[in-house]
Formats: structure tokens, sequence, C-alpha cells
């Protein structure tokens, strides 16, 4: 999976679980080129505003964000910086 479909799926999954008003991805990876540990897997960071996260922890919120692309991780997605909020609150 190349990069730019990684961020596509990324989007789309998280499109499908929270209906966010807001969602940013952005493909961190050239800043990890030559890491042994991330075996071709892609780095990325997530902003996302959802009123799906109402009345949840940042914990539980992250955890919710990391179960829609649970089955990405570790293949086609080596890290995952996350930032989730609900529309009442800024990014």
């Amino acid at each position: 999976m190349t990069l730019n479909v990684r961020a596509r799926e990324i989007e789309y999954r998280l499109q499908e679980a929270f209906q966010p008003t807001y969602l940013e991805i952005q493909d961190d990876s050239a800043q990890h080129i030559g890491h042994a540990s991330a075996g071709g897997a892609g780095h990325f960071s997530v902003k996302i505003i959802s009123s799906s996260f109402e009345g949840l922890s940042r914990l539980a919120r992250h955890r919710a964000v990391f179960a829609a692309v649970e089955s990405l991780l570790g293949t086609e997605v080596h890290a995952l910086s996350v930032i989730a909020r609900t529309p009442e609150e800024e990014l």
C-alpha cells in the first residue's frame, strides 16, 4: 500500500467511525526514513473533531481512534499521533 493510499484508508475508516466535522491526516513518514523499526509502514498524525468524543476521556478517545484503524497498525501504519476533540473544544 502506498503512503497516499494509506492516508486515504485512514481517512475512510475515521470518517465511517466518527463522522467528524474536521479531519486532518498528515503523513510524517519522511521524517522517519531509515528507521529500522518502521519496516516500511507509515507514520501519521491525525487531528479529528467529532461529537462522538463527547463524554470520553482523552485516553478513551485515543483508544476509539486506534480501534477504527486497528487492522492497519503494525502493517501499514507504524506510528499514529492523535489529537481528538469535540466540536466545543479547540484543536
